[in-house]
């Protein structure tokens, strides 16, 4: 959304609207054409398209029905509730920046999605699935064309079954509906008809069934972070365990010390949700330990470093002394004479992170080509150390100095994720 909010349009005192950046100059000049401009509070300007000359509502004759800002995650589940209470029929768009989602309603059922994210074509559920390996995608995708989808050439290449395309054309809309339901910024629009060929295949998905697995999800991802924080994480079984029940049976046998929880997902067919439900109930039966992934290169130190400084700021800011952290790790990257180089224009972000390549490309000024990965890491481990060691205090007691309640017994303390994440640091 930060780009959004730096889309800036000026109108003047004679009504003329000027873009005031290269984001906004783009997305007005891909809108060209006739507009209305319709009725709004002052502080809102709204207009339809109804020319002709760019494709979109103006074809079908969608009216705009609801529109809104989101402003929370789970903000959409009320307007899906609202359009399967009603019975409406239509396309609720949600944006985000360049993400773009769209579910296709009649009444009581969505039947179909829509997404611009690479990740949800049904190129990548397929591989995410397991029903395709890369190669495969690429053979593919090298088939298609306007006449000839994704899905059809891997069916008649006999890459995919039919059978098997359809059920995860299925698995693709639902993951589409319950990544819109949990978007947690953006704009929706409801629009009370769709362009029947805007959907790849029909599906019936009651919108009851929807909302009640996406609040689901919600609540669980909350408890699965805790255990496993990424699905590039790496589960490994504990010696002298009894077997599992049979429910679980199908990922505690692909798990190996080796694979992460992607490549697991891939190996079961089960998709990474249901794989990360499976290995939260084996961790927490003490079955399975999830170990940070080890790095494999600068870049992989610096996604360590910043999941680690991310969840120690997170933590900080939950317990009201976000600021506080923030002012001592400033203090402290100016006293070390290194980070005044190593961090410059690569951040900090508000969530504490850092530009990885801006970060790499100052690690190799300072220690040189050969020596850039192990100073970097070095670095990076000493910096969080410290962000830990500030931290700490604050977590136990409250900005007006009462202890802060303490967290459940069945999730691992901060100190320990932290030391799980940036351990392979210290060892390079």
């Amino acid at each position: 959304m930060s780009e959004e909010r730096n889309s800036l349009v000026r109108i003047d005192a004679t009504g003329t609207a000027h873009p005031l950046d290269l984001r906004s100059s783009k997305l007005l000049r891909a809108r060209q054409g006739m507009f209305e401009l319709l009725p709004a509070p002052d502080h809102l300007v709204v207009m339809r398209h109804v020319g002709k000359e760019v494709a979109g509502d103006a074809e079908t004759g969608a009216a705009l029905r609801l529109a809104g800002q989101i402003t929370g995650p789970g903000a959409l589940c009320d307007v899906v509730a609202l359009v399967g209470q009603a019975g409406w029929s239509g396309e609720l768009v949600a944006v985000d920046g360049e993400a773009r989602r769209s579910l296709f309603f009649e009444p009581g059922h969505a039947v179909g999605a829509r997404s611009s994210v690479e990740g949800e074509r049904i190129g990548e559920v397929l591989y995410r699935y397991g029903a395709l390996s890369r190669a495969q995608i690429y053979e593919t995708l090298a088939a298609t064309s306007p006449d000839a989808r994704f899905g059809e050439v891997a069916v008649k290449r006999g890459l995919v079954p039919r059978e098997r395309l359809y059920q995860l054309l299925s698995k693709q809309a639902e993951e589409i509906a319950y990544q819109v339901l949990l978007a947690s910024e953006g704009m929706f629009y409801f629009l009370d008809r769709f362009d029947e060929e805007q959907i790849a295949s029909r599906q019936n998905l009651p919108v009851h069934a929807l909302l009640m697995e996406g609040v689901r999800r919600m609540d669980e991802l909350r408890y699965f972070r805790e255990r496993i924080p990424s699905d590039q994480h790496v589960p490994a079984r504990v010696p002298d365990r009894g077997p599992p029940p049979a429910e679980l049976r199908a990922v505690y046998d692909t798990i190996d010390g080796q694979r992460s929880v992607a490549e697991l997902s891939r190996a079961t067919g089960q998709g990474e949700f249901e794989t990360t439900r499976a290995l939260f109930q084996l961790v927490q039966s003490g079955r399975v330990v999830v170990r940070a992934p080890g790095p494999t290169g600068v870049a992989a130190s610096v996604a360590l470093f910043n999941e680690a400084i991310a969840s120690i700021l997170s933590a900080v800011d939950g317990a009201q002394r976000g600021d506080e952290v923030r002012w001592q790790l400033a203090s402290f990257a100016a006293g070390v004479g290194v980070y005044d180089t190593l961090f410059r224009g690569a951040g900090p972000a508000a969530d504490g992170t850092f530009d990885a390549e801006k970060l790499v490309e100052n690690a190799t000024l300072l220690a040189g080509a050969a020596q850039a990965d192990a100073m970097l890491s070095q670095w990076l481990y000493e910096y969080t150390s410290f962000a830990m060691f500030v931290a700490e205090p604050c977590l136990r007691l409250s900005p007006e100095g009462a202890p802060l309640s303490r967290r459940s017994d069945n999730q691992p303390p901060l100190s320990k994720r932290v030391a799980e994440l940036v351990g392979p640091l210290a060892h390079k």
